[in-house]
């Protein structure tokens, strides 16, 4: 089974009440899961699964707990080649083209950084879906048996 560091990107909460539930899907699901509110470059690289879950703050920006490790990454550029990755991008659809600005940045990167993404990045809208997790619960599900 896999171990999978969960990053999370939080302004109000959101994010990080999501990845409790994720956590503890992939632990019932028979991994480990690690949740990290305030990541180094060092815990991204150490780690064999990669699971973004951020928000969106601003005009598309990475929630601060989040952006130093953007930028560090962004900056530094160590290649996490063939690293697994996932992405759950939160936003709301009414802010136009920054709509999940911050998930899209991470995916971004990671694939510069040669990360191999597994499936497509999941992006919930605020604005339709209020509770996030039962938009993740399938995602998640189908993403952890691509592992």
């Amino acid at each position: 089974m896999s171990q999978i560091s969960i990053f999370v990107g939080s302004v109000y909460g959101g994010a990080e009440r999501l990845s409790e539930e994720v956590a503890a899907t992939i632990e019932q699901a028979g991994h480990t899961a690690k949740v990290f509110n305030a990541p180094t470059v060092s815990d991204i690289q150490s780690a064999s699964h990669i699971l973004i879950i951020t928000s969106t703050t601003g005009q598309g920006d990475i929630p601060d707990n989040l952006a130093g490790l953007y930028h560090q990454l962004n900056s530094t550029f160590p290649m996490l080649t063939a690293k697994p990755f996932g992405i759950v991008a939160m936003g709301d659809r009414s802010y136009g083209d920054t709509f999940c600005g911050a998930g899209r940045s991470f995916d971004e990167l990671l694939r510069d950084l040669q990360a191999k993404p597994v499936g497509h990045r999941l992006e919930i809208d605020a604005c339709e879906d209020f509770e996030p997790w039962p938009v993740t619960e399938p995602w998640l599900k189908d993403w952890l048996s691509k592992l």
